[in-house]
């Protein structure tokens, strides 16, 4: 434990330098304390190690946190019922104005339960969940089409997440063409995990810039839920308490969350990994990778946080 509380240290991840410099892609890396000021700009966030942390990434499924959160947003502002089911489909409008609707591959998606319900309905709560714990696509284009990309670009700015974008649906490839993108960096997820886990700590009912704290809670909780445990979960002691979300595609493998010690106060670590080609073993080798990260941040624990 350092000497002094107000010095952030993290040794085991500094020895990482050359690993991370090794690793054939881009390698981000941001990790520090969970903050009380969920407003606070996410540039002025104090770091115990951070790499490369404000370079951009393709999101991938990392752009389903900020959703959940405009989600719970529009429900403490009355303006959505968690409860109340709407209508599953997969039938999209592009972001690009005049091109067609557009759908998702079932094939390309997570979560067999979700589709059950196409052409039934769902509420947003059980959606919102399946779109973290299981990734789920669909759910989260259905949640997207109920919010709207306004209502998550708020989230966005609100959290001081300058380098993220979220302005279309997944597979909307009318879109994607005409520059419409989803992007992100580790600083911002940091911030935004830090926002989410801070906003936990009000008694009041002041709406912090993120969400009303009994939102925060629940959004922890299912971020606690996550099933796919194979990247940052995978690089911590078994049964430690992590918040997380992680997202990939082809070439791309990020991972973040919050870090709930029993013995130190919780952390924040986010890693955004991004390879320059495809290759068969990217995306293993990315996940070990991650949970190298993940267990010298457990090493570097008490060093990470002040007080």
């Amino acid at each position: 434990m350092p000497t002094n509380p107000e010095v952030l240290t993290a040794p085991a991840l500094t020895g990482l330098a050359d690993e991370l410099a090794a690793f054939p892609a881009l390698v981000s890396v941001w990790c520090g304390p969970v903050f009380a000021d969920p407003a606070q700009p996410a540039g002025a966030r104090r770091a115990a190690y951070s790499r490369l942390a404000d370079a951009r990434h393709y999101a991938a499924s990392m752009m389903k946190v900020p959703i959940l959160v405009a989600m719970y947003r529009l429900a403490d502002a009355g303006a959505l019922d968690l409860d109340e089911p709407i209508a599953v489909v997969n039938d999209f409008g592009s972001a690009h104005a005049g091109a067609p609707n557009f759908a998702i591959d079932p094939a390309y998606d997570q979560d067999d339960e979700v589709w059950a319900r196409v052409d039934g309905d769902a509420t947003p709560r059980w959606l919102g969940r399946r779109m973290i714990v299981r990734s789920s696509n669909l759910a989260t284009n259905v949640i997207l089409a109920r919010v709207g990309v306004a209502a998550v670009g708020e989230v966005l700015r609100d959290v001081g997440m300058d380098d993220s974008r979220v302005e279309r649906g997944i597979t909307d490839t009318a879109g994607r063409m005409a520059g419409f993108d989803n992007l992100t960096s580790a600083r911002d997820l940091a911030a935004l995990f830090a926002a989410i886990a801070a906003g936990t700590k009000s008694d009041d009912h002041t709406y912090l810039p993120v969400a009303a704290p009994p939102s925060c809670r629940e959004m922890i909780d299912v971020l606690c839920a996550q099933q796919h445990r194979d990247d940052l979960a995978a690089g911590l002691p078994p049964g430690t308490r992590v918040a997380h979300k992680n997202g990939w595609v082809t070439d791309v493998r990020h991972s973040a969350g919050v870090v709930f010690p029993d013995d130190t106060p919780p952390y924040v670590l986010a890693v955004c990994t991004t390879g320059g080609h495809a290759r068969a073993d990217y995306d293993r080798n990315a996940r070990r990778l991650i949970a190298r990260i993940a267990a010298a941040s457990w090493d570097d624990r008490h060093g990470l946080t002040v007080g």
